[in-house]
């Protein structure tokens, strides 16, 4: 027995298994999935070198000692540490049963470990498997006030267990609870991790028991013999059978259409279209199950805040960023009593009366804005909602904070070349395109839209095009456009027709001038055709007196509001958010967590589908935070749905592919990314693909260690059953289009996960935390527009001439509409505490058993390092003047790390918010 513990607790150099009659057998057969707890091998051209991994002094066994061991298999003791993270903050009912599971623990009702060893008992003809452990001092460490809670089971296994491949754990207390890993030590390989990151529900509500692998990657034709059944009854698991209403404790991810946006029982006001489906095609969301409503069956019935929304238990919100969300949540609440209550007693309050009064939400707050004191908070019936935010805002209640937009300088917002920078480097730098014909042309149905010609004409521009022709700047690439005409103008009847809201189909036409920034040279505000064809549409130009000075920014602001509605509708919402959520969803369905590629994807899936959930029950929803502040209302799901039949694309969603569709860039194999941008100061397409480029290195090192050729690709059966899904159900209403990419070759592949690597980090995170930074200055990009603009002979003309600042003020939204505003997009630009930026993982020395591709990421986090430091280079380079300059604000969206808070940086792995 001494012997056989001697022999299984050395570190060998070379594989050693236990057969079945327990004789040692040295394996010569190296590649990844066998080798990396003992060797790493290192492909170079036609031969394998082994590189030895080092685990600390290496025990010397010689021949007769090997000889030495008995036939007969021989019991000993290995030991598993099991890490489990506690909650900091518990409530009543938790803490009680908290203490009930330290006590039933004592008489039994414990946490139960099984493990299970890669290899099959040729007895059984099952995994071989040790006996059951429990965890040791769970109730005497019940109390403790740490972070994280380490505690041991003690495991008897045969010395020809082989390697442990996954583990059981049965919860049998009333307690769900948090397990981060699990490590063995004890065999001959060193240790073998178990990187878990799940809640374990307790076997009352989920009888079965929850089996995690260990850290070893694996594609499904070479799974070990003894993973194979339980690789596949976890998948079953995890798919469900698609039937009943989803508990919270659940595990199940699948498929569902948008039926759940309108409340149709509160009133046919508050009735939404589904979307998802041929009559109106859309991405699939996560499905809950639940009951449908009483007056539409098609419709599923809703859940209001507070009550939670189902996603599977383990991509619901850790409690650090669930306290970040749910104070920002509560500030936000506050932010819009207040100005609620003063709009029913004061009617004169719903406009801003001066840009005076906007300043003062920075420099005073609500409190004194709307002449309130401290007293009255107390009055409200709502003291620990009170308190918890004074707390979290150290006394800044009901005080915004500066946006960064008047951080240099507070009317830059107001100039051209600021107009045209941000379209290049502000919040939503990805609907600027070349133009290549003029006047550009709608592609939309002349039979139901009219015209398909511009207004737009010659003798607009040429004056200012610095002595060239139209063609000639054209030619030179020197006209470049933001055309919102074809997705606002088929909407535009239905949101005039709301009550406060009015909008144009707008297009900007910009000039590149000598000092790579873009001028804005004309505008073009369009209308529907009813009968007044020569007011449907209209153009402005840069101004010449005094009054065309308030036309220009009166047009100006309308194309930013226009910006606000596509960058949130289709940009924001559509691109990162909804788009990503089937392949996040198919990849649970169908990869395993032992898949190579689910390995790679798993961080940059965090969180996202909790945050779709809340974006369902409060953002996106029949009279939520969008409707309520963007001014196509009740039509911006609609219009976010018509941007996905007919503008969406997956194969031209990777940074490259986009900016070559909108030619601001062409393929040049001579630069380094192989592109060269025709706009060389474009500080989003210029950073982005340094970001780009080293996303597409990563996961092709990453692809090319496991997938050697086109076979192995073809013939993964998981990874074709994961893409198959994602087009064919979560994106079932595009499956037959024939731009979706073949998935056929590790070059395509790599292709397809850099795009959604790229969509859910990098993309989201420059369309995601410059919305407060840009947006919380109400005049600068304003979510929604009130009035149009007056012409000579309109009845408001007088009024407009008379005091053109309070027509301003009064077309731009309301005093309540821009703190509701103001507030939501505060906590949407707000990092957590717990964010994991793009080049981090947690658990980043063991999420991989294999150290090949560990030593790989470490390279790639490097890299992202070197690319912030550029980054920052950059910002300090007077000759970029669309990023450094008197007044102009750096370009930082896409630099990597971050402090907690709204910074207007950080690029998070995942659509984490």
């Amino acid at each position: 027995m001494a012997l056989s513990k001697e022999i299984m607790g050395c570190s060998l150099i070379e594989r050693s298994l236990f057969n079945s009659s327990s004789k040692v057998l040295v394996s010569h057969r190296f590649n990844y999935k066998q080798s990396q707890f003992w060797v790493n091998p290192v492909l170079k051209k036609n031969r394998v070198e082994l590189r030895k991994i080092r685990r600390g002094p290496v025990a010397a066994i010689s021949e007769d000692l090997v000889r030495a061991v008995p036939e007969k298999a021989v019991k000993f003791k290995v030991r598993g540490v099991v890490t489990v993270r506690k909650k900091n903050k518990e409530d009543l009912k938790e803490t009680i049963v908290k203490h009930l599971d330290a006590l039933t623990d004592k008489i039994g009702r414990n946490v139960v470990l099984e493990l299970i060893s890669t290899e099959i008992d040729p007895k059984t003809k099952a995994p071989k498997k040790s006996n059951q452990a429990v965890l040791k001092d769970w109730s005497e460490k019940s109390n403790l006030k740490t972070e994280r809670v380490n505690y041991i089971a003690e495991f008897t296994v045969e010395s020809n267990f082989g390697v442990p491949g996954a583990i059981t754990v049965s919860n049998r207390h009333q307690k769900e609870f948090f397990m981060e890993s699990i490590t063995i030590e004890g065999f001959a390989c060193g240790p073998v991790h178990f990187p878990c990151n799940s809640w374990v529900q307790s076997t009352k509500d989920h009888p079965g028991k929850r089996t995690f692998f260990s850290n070893q990657p694996y594609l499904p034709s070479e799974t070990p013999a003894g993973l194979r059944t339980l690789r596949e009854k976890e998948l079953k698991d995890l798919r469900g059978d698609g039937q009943g209403v989803r508990k919270l404790s659940d595990r199940v991810y699948d498929f569902d259409i948008y039926n759940d946006l309108g409340n149709p029982d509160k009133g046919m006001e508050f009735a939404r279209p589904s979307l998802g489906g041929e009559k109106i095609p859309y991405p699939r969301r996560c499905r809950t199950g639940r009951i449908p409503t009483d007056t539409d069956l098609h419709s599923e019935s809703r859940l209001e805040k507070p009550l939670p929304m189902y996603v599977p238990r383990d991509e619901q919100f850790e409690e650090s960023k669930q306290n970040t969300f749910s104070a920002g949540r509560l500030k936000g609440l506050l932010h819009n009593l207040l100005p609620s209550l003063m709009a029913n007693i004061s009617a004169n309050n719903h406009d801003f009366k001066g840009f005076s009064d906007i300043d003062s939400l920075y420099s005073e707050g609500l409190l004194l804005k709307l002449g309130l004191q401290d007293e009255l908070l107390k009055k409200l019936p709502l003291p620990k909602v009170v308190d918890k935010i004074t707390k979290t805002t150290q006394g800044d209640l009901l005080k915004y904070n500066t946006p960064k937009i008047l951080s240099k300088d507070r009317f830059a917002w107001i100039r051209d070349d600021e107009f045209g920078r941000q379209a290049i480097a502000g919040v939503n730098p990805v609907n600027i395109e070349r133009l290549t014909v003029f006047p550009p042309v709608s592609k939309l149905d002349p039979e139901i839209y009219g015209s398909q010609e511009s207004a737009l004409k010659e003798e607009h521009i040429v004056g200012h095009l610095n002595g060239m022709t139209v063609q000639q700047a054209l030619d030179e690439n020197k006209l470049y456009i933001v055309d919102y005409h074809d997705i606002y103008l088929p909407f535009l009847d239905r949101i005039n027709a709301l009550d406060g809201r009015k909008s144009y189909a707008t297009r900007t036409v910009f000039f590149l001038t000598s000092l790579g920034t873009l001028k804005p040279i004309a505008i073009e505000l369009s209308l529907p055709p009813n009968g007044h064809t020569s007011r449907s549409k209209r153009v402005v130009t840069p101004p010449a007196d005094a009054t065309t000075s308030w036309m220009w920014q009166l047009a100006k602001t309308h194309v930013c509001s226009n910006d606000a509605g596509v960058h949130q509708l289709v940009n924001h919402w559509l691109r990162t958010h909804a788009s990503s959520e089937p392949f996040i969803l198919a990849a649970h369905r169908q990869l395993s967590a032992m898949h190579p590629i689910f390995k790679l994807l798993d961080p940059h899936m965090r969180y996202t589908l909790e945050v779709n959930a809340l974006a369902r029950q409060n953002l996106i929803n029949a009279d939520g935070v969008i409707e309520s502040c963007f001014t196509p209302g009740r039509y911006c799901m609609e219009m976010s749905a018509a941007a996905y039949k007919n503008f969406w694309r997956f194969d031209l969603e990777g940074l490259p592919a986009d900016l070559i569709r909108r030619g601001m860039a062409v393929p040049d194999p001579t630069q380094p990314h192989g592109l060269k941008l025709l706009v060389e100061d474009y500080p989003y397409a210029a950073d982005g693909l340094l970001i780009w480029s080293a996303i597409q290195n990563w996961v092709r090192t990453y692809v090319g260690r496991y997938y050697p050729d086109s076979a192995q690709i073809c013939n993964d059966r998981e990874l074709q059953a994961w893409y198959a899904e994602s087009i064919n159900v979560g994106h079932a209403d595009l499956r037959h289009e024939d731009w979706w990419p073949t998935l056929a070759t590790p070059d395509d592949l790599t292709s397809i996960l850099t795009t959604i690597i790229w969509l859910t980090s990098a993309q989201h995170a420059a369309l995601n935390f410059g919305q407060y930074p840009y947006g919380g200055y109400i005049p600068n990009r304003p979510p929604l527009m009130r009035r149009l603009i007056p012409e000579e002979g309109d009845p408001e003309y007088a009024n407009f001439l008379a005091d053109p600042q309070k027509y301003f003020l009064s077309s731009l939204p309301s005093l309540l509409q821009a703190t509701k505003f103001m507030a939501v997009v505060d906590s949407l630009s707000t990092h957590s505490p717990d964010e994991e930026y793009i080049g981090e993982r947690q658990q980043p020395s063991i999420w991989s058993g294999d150290a090949e591709v560990v030593e790989a990421f470490y390279g790639f986090s490097a890299e992202i390092r070197r690319i912030e430091k550029e980054i920052e280079k950059r910002n300090g380079d007077a000759r970029l003047r669309n990023r450094c300059g008197a007044g102009v604000l750096p370009y930082e969206l896409l630099a990597p790390s971050s402090e907690p808070g709204v910074t207007c940086r950080g690029v998070p792995n995942s659509v984490s918010i």
